[in-house]
């Protein structure tokens, strides 16, 4: 069996629910397709959930009923027969019933938003598998919400999702198609809760480890990976090969494309994950897996939003146990460090979340001197193969920086990465600088 996962773009709209259907109907292989909401209705959804925490019932009752015209027409293009469209019609009731039930909640809480933000993949999936149906397809929807559970951590609970996955699936080996949420699942309440945002390729990868799938694809509007951000540099190209490793790297430090925490079940388990285009099917896309191609400078991404820390050693030389004391209060504060440098006297950090920035400012400061932090800060990430005898790369990816101001570099880490942090303004001077100096050779 194979995972292919659809995001919002690909089914936002009903020529595009009937090219799906002809992708995943265009051999005989089972497949267990993953949807997330249509594009726009998790915007929408989280707009009526801030006009009910703010008391504005009747403005969300009007974001309801315009989000409701939008499925109403979207299901008169989707249907080809009146049963078809009754069921649809159908469908569209009861969902956005419930939705206008949680107008009468008081107080709406954050437990209600998260009911109402799921509604966006419980319809796209009741109304595409109610598609299937009408056009003879051999389906079935599969609720994620009785399978996709997260711990008090909010991390997936492989071996529960493992477990009840499988039972559900014994019955139903026959169906061709089967349909399920991204995005979507619960907590160890029982309440719905969600994988956060993106979450949909997390799903997708999450179930194509618990059932050992053949390969996960992940389709989007975009041919699979490049080497580089194609909406500020020109001349990019999809990759066709990376590891686990690398693109876990670029997923993580920008590469939009791909949810950050995609790759680990997909790693863990040894199932592949192949980026395609529901654009134009036939191109290969990247393909992700434990082998790839020899290929020294793979791509290159960008994390904004980094803050960059200083931090000094009061008691100075041989002070042991000082890193040990930094990352206990960022793990206090559960707030992950993505840079490190490093001297005798001095630590320098990255974080990307600020929510508990004075805490941690406030805790350092009982043992350590610190210089006010860099704010609008970028991270790029350069991606490759770059084992530990192989000579110049440090010095290709400087060279190609060599007038741009780089406050940290982190290097030897893995083999996979060479991270700079820099100012946001130098971002797509730098982006397009390392595009030239190492994809033009």
């Amino acid at each position: 069996m194979q995972v292919w996962k659809f995001g919002g773009t690909s089914v936002g709209k009903p020529e595009r629910m009937h090219s799906i259907r002809n992708l995943i109907t265009g051999d005989n292989g089972q497949k267990m397709v993953v949807l997330s909401a249509l594009s726009g209705t998790t915007n929408a959804l989280l707009s009526i959930a801030e006009s009910l925490k703010a008391g504005q019932d009747d403005e969300a009752t009007e974001k309801i009923e315009h989000l409701k015209a939008h499925y109403d027409s979207f299901i008169r293009e989707l249907y080809k027969s009146s049963a078809g469209l009754s069921r649809g019609q159908q469908i569209i009731e009861n969902e956005f019933s419930f939705i206008r039930s949680l107008v009468r909640i008081k107080p709406f809480t954050l437990k209600h938003e998260k009911e109402l933000v799921a509604e966006g993949e419980l319809l796209s999936t009741q109304m595409f598998q109610a598609y299937l149906d009408e056009q003879g397809v051999s389906s079935l929807l599969l609720p994620a919400l009785e399978f996709m559970r997260i711990d008090t951590d909010g991390e997936p609970e492989l071996d529960y999702i493992e477990r009840k996955l499988r039972e559900m699936l014994r019955p139903h080996l026959d169906k061709h198609i089967i349909v399920t949420q991204g995005f979507i699942c619960r907590n160890p309440r029982g309440e719905v809760d969600n994988l956060k945002r993106g979450g949909s390729d997390y799903t997708a990868s999450l179930i194509g480890g618990a059932i050992r799938a053949e390969e996960i694809q992940i389709w989007t509007d975009i041919d699979g990976m490049h080497n580089n951000d194609p909406r500020i540099v020109k001349n990019t190209f999809p990759i066709r090969e990376l590891t686990f490793e690398e693109a876990a790297e670029l997923a993580y430090f920008g590469a939009k494309i791909l949810h950050p925490s995609t790759i680990t079940p997909a790693r863990k388990y040894g199932v592949p994950v192949r980026l395609k285009n529901t654009m134009d099917p036939s191109a290969p896309g990247t393909l992700i897996a434990d082998k790839t191609s020899d290929q020294v400078f793979k791509a290159v991404a960008a994390k904004d939003g980094i803050t960059a820390l200083y931090i000094h050693s009061l008691r100075m030389l041989n002070a042991y146990g000082f890193l040990r004391r930094i990352f206990e209060i960022f793990e206090k504060y559960k707030t992950p460090v993505d840079m490190l440098a490093t001297s005798e006297v001095s630590v320098s950090v990255t974080i990307d979340d600020l929510s508990n920035l004075k805490d941690i400012q406030a805790e350092l400061g009982q043992f350590c001197d610190l210089e006010e932090p860099d704010y609008d800060q970028t991270i790029i990430c350069v991606v490759g193969n770059f084992s530990a005898d192989m000579p110049g790369i440090a010095a290709q990816v400087l060279n190609a920086l060599k007038d741009i101001p780089v406050r940290m570099i982190s290097y030897g880490g893995t083999e996979h990465n060479i991270s700079l942090l820099l100012h946001s303004r130098y971002k797509a001077e730098a982006l397009n600088a390392l595009n030239t100096g190492l994809f033009s050779l």
